[in-house]
């Protein structure tokens, strides 16, 4: 009888919580009335909750006895009972001391804002969705100091170079490393420069998979506090990337379509046909051929001058780069779940053309999926994370903008009148023939992990990390005859080839952790060790077919007539390690971070195989002391400092063993291998010694935040390939060197809340990076090889150049500096001129404006700097392809002041080494700086009075819209005459919440 009573009374509690729990809806304003989006509302010691909307309205299933937790960046943290009411008004008050609040991923831990000892610079996904790119990089760019970032090509698919705070080792790369939801993931690219430089300058960057509006945060670890926990794997700086995650709640879908319309921003000023013919005319004429152009027999030379229509002209800047890019983007998600189990499922399309003639194109599927449960009593929680996609870009094999900035403008029509390729009786060679020799590369990566925890003791928690990634890339390369000219005779069976590379990359990581939690008083103990076991395979094939019965069959590599191996490759990396930490805070106020790791890599012999490294930082909150406590100006005040060490094994697999190829070829029916490296087991870890001394300042209740860094990084014991003598068969010996490179600088961070009334809200924030670098010790260096390119006390990244010191007016010839005295320009010792292009300074400056559901975005980014100019391209006027107007302003006759020299056609050999000196010399380089339009967005939320569940976003969106500069060039930031520069963008989309 107990027992039936007692199951009644379980199902009456369970049948009252069903009657009394209603839905309640309120809305979020600051004491202006100003509604306040994205503020947190949660059901209190639940992890059930949800957000509040642009115009600051929330709903939430709850019942009388909840109490719900308001919480929002800058304001403080309110709770409020539900009781009976199904409506509430709730008015958030701005808080001093909101960096509390503020949360930062720091890989293996999270620390607040306020709290950390350590330099994290961060974007979150409020800035990442406001800006139409492919790649998490691109949202990046301008807005952390210390991380300078190029987008190496406007070609959709390309990649970006990335370095945080300078170059610190003189062989080694700068990418930092790469941890997504917690699992190492590997950006070097997989892609073969013999299928694809031509096309997107032989990057395939693998972060091109993450979709950026899947991302919560971006975090860049930068000094040796933040990054020494990742030991030999943070020489370069550590980028934290964490997808969003489903929120406890009622389901909910979103959706978000846009369109973007893409257009190359600057096009150069080349000459016309009559500047053009003059300049070719007088350059055959000064080469001693003037004769030859009256002989019809020698029409065939210089078509451009006597076979060509003289009066055509053609603009094959708006002709082959002059067209509109499409990249449309379509996303649905769907989240939600309980107190215990939170879900999200979100699925993604992008299509993107090219400004190319044609068909080219690049398509994006990806699909992702999350899912996070804890326990009722909250000691065990799991996640896990799971992300697949596929990448499809078909490209021409070459990239169009040389042909655009060199052809003559007098050239002749693309197309004959049938349509057909025009060859112009076999005088040129016709820019869109390369069409038909396609480039496509299909992309496969599949991302997952899972993270859990359990709490054996209040104060003890055992935690996994468990990851695995997989990245294959299958793509090929056509050379047709028929893109050809006709004249050289090629068919199918002598020149059509396919070139093919199939390679993958898989890794898979365990990290089982420890933590240990501890508060005595005012002193609050935070510990964590761990280990990690990783593994990484590649694998590579490229093979080259070259001739075919015709060029239908050229997909089929079995019907080649010779099959060459171009490469083929297998290779395995281990690596596994220890690391700790220790955070000691005593009052809230003074705080030690001490942070540990011991390194175990496959690429290092067998006595060389462990490293150490570690740091310690420091850091205190003076603004808490009692002296200050009644300081109506400053509300935050912290001095930190670090110091530490970090390495790198980045050097490939297996250095220090002596090691063969195989050649393909074989000798009397036996297989040949080819000796490819010597043996070094001796050589050990790069190492990269970091210190850092910051001031972080809060002013008017933090409504200005200013924070102040100086860092000092000395890389040494450099892994490089030091030269050996041609008699040993080889040309390097992998080892390492005693030189020590320096990169130190100021950092500054700027926010500032201009303005925050009932209506109308202003922020700003600002950053700017000053980073100098050089090379403090390389003993002998003056009698090695590496003279040629490096100097004690400059930057590594110097161009050595021949100093140009202007024009013979006798003769109308470069002159230049004879640094040795031996009477002629010829050695490396008159090439002492030394120009630096690594950037003085850079940074960004953004404006948000906020007018009830309007609000505006406006970014610039600047960066003063120096960069090769059209000089490095072509130094004399007159040969065979167009140039700018800046050639005609040439030395024409003896007498003549001028800076170009006489012109030429190409003909006369003597005047080859002049020219050819003049593109390595100084005159190649100019100031290169520039402040850019980088990002403008437009949003407006349309009020959703009918349906109080429906909210939909109109926005519009431009990036590179302009850009003041002085360079004369494709763009200042991406200089290449070869390249595509990156493009200028206007996206209109909509997202609806619903």
């Amino acid at each position: 009888m107990c027992s039936l009573f007692g199951n009644t009374r379980g199902y009456f509690n369970s049948f009252e919580l069903a009657e009394f729990q209603h839905r309640i809806t309120g809305v979020v304003t600051d004491v202006y009335g100003t509604p306040i989006q994205g503020v947190n509302v949660e059901i209190k010691n639940t992890t059930l909750g949800t957000f509040t909307n642009k115009e600051g309205i929330f709903y939430l299933e709850a019942i009388p006895t909840d109490v719900l937790v308001f919480k929002y960046l800058g304001f403080k943290s309110i709770e409020v009972v539900v009781g009976s009411s199904e409506k509430l008004s709730i008015v958030l008050e701005e808080d001093v001391t909101n960096l509390d609040a503020v949360t930062v991923n720091a890989g293996y831990y999270t620390v607040s804002e306020k709290e950390r000892t350590g330099n994290i610079a961060s974007i979150s996904a409020v800035d990442i969705e406001k800006q139409p790119v492919n790649n998490p990089l691109g949202a990046m760019q301008g807005y952390m100091s210390g991380v300078n970032i190029i987008q190496d090509t406007g070609v959709p698919g390309g990649g970006y170079e990335i370095q945080v705070r300078g170059k610190n080792f003189i062989n080694g790369g700068t990418e930092p490393l790469y941890i997504i939801d917690g699992v190492p993931f590997g950006s070097q690219s997989l892609g073969v420069p013999e299928l694809s430089a031509g096309i997107n300058n032989g990057n395939i960057s693998p972060l091109n998979a993450i979709n950026p509006t899947d991302i919560e945060s971006i975090e860049v670890l930068k000094d040796a506090d933040a990054t020494a926990i990742y030991g030999a794997r943070g020489a370069n700086g550590v980028v934290l990337i964490t997808t969003k995650k489903g929120v406890a709640g009622t389901t909910q879908f979103k959706a978000n379509v846009s369109s973007s319309l893409g257009s190359v921003s600057h096009f150069l000023n080349l000459m016309n046909t009559p500047e053009y013919l003059e300049l070719r005319n007088e350059a055959v004429i000064n080469d001693g051929y003037g004769e030859l152009l009256e002989n019809p027999a020698y029409d065939f030379v210089w078509p451009d001058l006597k076979t060509w229509d003289q009066n055509r002209y053609t603009n094959w800047q708006k002709e082959l780069i002059g067209g509109t890019a499409y990249r449309n983007n379509a996303q649905l998600s769907v989240s939600g779940g309980s107190a215990q189990t939170q879900f999200l499922i979100s699925g993604a399309y992008q299509k993107e053309t090219t400004v190319f003639p044609g068909n080219a194109n690049y398509k994006k599927y990806s699909l992702r999926s999350n899912i996070n449960h804890v326990s009722k009593d909250d000691r065990f929680t799991i996640g896990m994370t799971g992300s697949y996609t596929i990448e499809d870009n078909q490209m021409p094999r070459t990239d169009l903008t040389s042909s655009a900035y060199r052809l003559p403008p007098n050239a002749p029509e693309l197309y004959t009148e049938d349509g057909n390729i025009n060859w112009e009786d076999n005088t040129w060679d016709n820019p869109l023939a390369v069409l038909a020799d396609d480039y496509k590369a299909q992309i496969h990566t599949l991302l997952t992990n899972i993270n859990m925890s359990y709490r054996l003791l209040p104060s003890l928690k055992v935690m996994a990390n468990l990851g695995y990634n997989q990245y294959q890339i299958s793509s090929y390369k056509l050379l047709l005859n028929t893109s050809r000219n006709p004249s050289f005779g090629f068919t199918p069976e002598n020149y059509s080839s396919i070139t093919t590379n199939e390679s993958s990359r898989d890794s898979w990581i365990v990290e089982p952790q420890l933590q240990w939690e501890k508060k005595w008083g005012m002193i609050a103990l935070d510990v964590l060790v761990g280990t990690t076991f990783q593994r990484q395979t590649s694998e590579q094939l490229v093979l080259k077919g070259t001739g075919f019965p015709n060029n239908s069959l050229i997909h089929n590599i079995a019907a080649a007539n010779e099959l060459e191996v171009r490469n083929s490759s297998d290779s395995e990396y281990n690596y596994q390690a220890f690391f700790g930490r220790i955070n000691f805070k005593l009052d809230n106020k003074y705080i030690l971070n001490i942070t540990g790791r011991r390194d175990g890599s496959s690429r290092f012999g067998p006595d060389k195989q462990y490293g150490n490294f570690g740091a310690v930082g420091l850091a205190w909150l003076f603004s808490d002391e009692a002296f200050l406590a009644a300081n109506d100006v400053l509300s935050f005040g912290k001095l930190r400092g670090s110091y530490g060490t970090t390495g790198s094994d980045n050097i490939g697999d297996y250095q220090f063993l002596s090691t063969y190829n195989v050649t393909g070829n074989d000798y009397d029916g036996t297989l040949v291998l080819e000796p490819s490296g010597l043996s070094n087991p001796l050589f050990g870890w790069e190492v990269n010694k970091k210190m850092e001394f910051a001031l972080e300042l809060g002013f008017f209740k933090d409504r200005i935040l200013l924070n102040t860094a100086w860092y000092q990084n000395r890389s040494s014991n450099q892994l490089v390939g030091i030269p050996l003598a041609a008699t040993t068969g080889f040309s390097s010996l992998t080892g390492n060197l005693d030189a020590t490179v320096q990169n130190s600088g100021w950092e500054v961070d700027l926010f500032s809340k201009n303005l925050n009334g009932n209506d109308f809200q202003w922020t700003t924030t600002f950053n700017i990076s000053m980073p100098k670098s050089k090379l403090l010790e390389f003993p002998n260096l003056e009698n090695s090889t590496f003279a040629a390119r490096y100097v004690i006390g400059q930057p590594i990244t110097i161009q050595k150049l021949y100093n140009a010191t202007g024009v013979d007016p006798d003769t109308g010839i470069y002159q230049f500096e004879d640094y040795n005295d031996d009477g002629t320009i010829s050695s490396l010792e008159d090439r002492q001129w030394i120009e630096d292009t690594a950037p003085d300074f850079y940074g960004g400056l953004g404006n948000t404006f906020t007018y009830k559901n309007l609000s505006l975005d406006v970014f610039f980014q600047f960066k003063k700097q120096k960069a090769y100019n059209y000089l490095r391209q072509q130094a004399a006027p007159g040969l065979k392809n167009n140039a700018s107007v800046a050639f005609l302003d040439r030395w024409q006759q003896p007498g003549d002041q001028s800076s170009l020299m006489m012109a030429t056609s190409g003909l006369n050999a003597s005047l080859i080494p002049s020219r050819d000196y003049y593109r390595q010399s100084n005159k190649t380089i100019s100031d290169a700086s520039f402040m850019r339009l980088r990002n403008v967005t437009l949003n407006y939320a349309i009020p959703s009075k009918a349906n109080e569940n429906l909210s939909i976003n109109i926005y519009l969106q431009g990036q590179n819209l302009w850009t003041l500069t002085g360079f004369d060039g494709p763009d200042p930031e991406q200089p290449s005459h070869i390249i595509l520069p990156p493009l200028r963008q206007i996206t209109l989309g909509a997202q609806f919440n619903f």
